[in-house]
């Protein structure tokens, strides 16, 4: 897609929006994250979520591989996804099972779709996350919405 020009009354704008051949692309998976019990009860902590430990980790906890995933898509200069101009509008979470401390917990990201709307990259995401032995631990879907600036 091409420069598109967005006004609003006397100023008009050129912006450039993400690539729409990024829908479909997967990204290599990150690093993996190993869950201990110090992880997960800070994330408890810092989220408000009631956790004792020897319980599954919190229901949002695999946002935090998720993210990493996020992340190396924002940092991937082709993209040109610029984070401070980044909306999430949207989190869910499908599991397999419940994640546990001693997981090794890695994310593989997809990129689902993109639409531009009014000059703003809706951009949806699907995060496999997987443990140590490539089982599907949870799948994890984000929107984006990017507003397109002058590049």
């Amino acid at each position: 897609m091409g420069p598109l020009l967005v006004s609003s009354g006397a100023a008009s704008v050129l912006c450039m929006a993400v690539d729409a051949s990024l829908a479909g692309r997967t990204f290599p998976a990150v690093a993996p994250y190993d869950v201990t019990a110090e992880r997960v009860a800070e994330f408890a902590a810092a989220t408000g979520t009631p956790y004792a430990t020897g319980d599954p980790a919190p229901a949002t906890f695999p946002i935090v591989v998720a993210f990493a995933a996020m992340q190396q898509l924002m940092a991937d200069p082709s993209v040109g996804i610029e984070l401070h101009h980044v909306v999430h509008g949207e989190q869910r979470f499908a599991y397999e099972r419940p994640v546990r401390v001693g997981d090794r917990l890695a994310a593989e990201l997809t990129v689902d779709s993109l639409r531009q709307i009014g000059g703003a990259d809706i951009i949806a995401t699907s995060s496999a996350v997987t443990d140590a032995r490539g089982a599907l631990v949870c799948t994890t879907r984000a929107v984006l919405v990017h507003k397109a600036t002058d590049r």
